[in-house]
């Protein structure tokens, strides 16, 4: 790394693919509290998004073109790294690398694993964050992916498809519940 600074798209081409999913991982840490910051979830789920889409046409990650040359000092980005390193610790204890691999396969199991990141991150850009869990569920989701296909980790591939489909099923009482209310409250108005 140079010792003034590194291009955004340098940053991305040496980290890899691998590194794009150290930093959807990343992402998902703000959100593993019950209730989240308004507006974060949209620019962090759309980080995640373009990262997940980069990784289901296998392509690299596309940056906009004002950001790609941007220097970021390596002052700043030390530190960011050093924290980071010891959350992938933590996380790293929780993973077995090689359990059910199958299930962190290339292939069309690749695929599905990549849409279920794809859906992940636009459940987290949902709009119901001042909801209790509305976005904790859907990063738990990409956090059980991300790991596990870091660690080829079968097992935390199958928990993250599961905590995608807790978080349509949560989603799905909270909207039929939101229309039930307010077919109560519009019958309430008219009778």
């Amino acid at each position: 790394m140079p010792r003034t600074g590194i291009t955004l798209s340098e940053l991305i081409h040496r980290v890899g693919n691998d590194g794009l999913l150290i930093l959807a991982a990343l992402l998902t840490l703000v959100f593993l509290i019950p209730v989240s910051i308004p507006g974060v979830s949209t620019v962090f789920g759309a980080a995640i998004l373009l990262i997940s889409v980069s990784r289901l046409f296998r392509r690299n990650l596309w940056i906009p073109s004002k950001l790609e040359h941007r220097v970021i000092g390596t002052r700043k980005l030390r530190p960011l790294l050093r924290k980071a390193l010891s959350w992938l610790k933590k996380i790293e204890t929780v993973s077995r690398p090689n359990r059910m691999g199958w299930l962190a396969a290339d292939g069309a199991v690749g695929t599905l694993n990549s849409l279920a990141l794809i859906l992940g991150a636009v459940l987290l850009m949902m709009p119901f964050g001042l909801i209790p869990f509305s976005n904790t569920f859907p990063a738990v989701a990409i956090l059980f992916l991300a790991i596990g296909l870091l660690q080829k980790d079968g097992v935390s591939v199958l928990l993250g498809h599961v905590s995608n489909v807790v978080t349509i099923i949560y989603f799905g009482v909270l909207i039929g519940g939101g229309g039930l209310a307010l077919r109560e409250v519009f019958e309430r108005l008219t009778a």
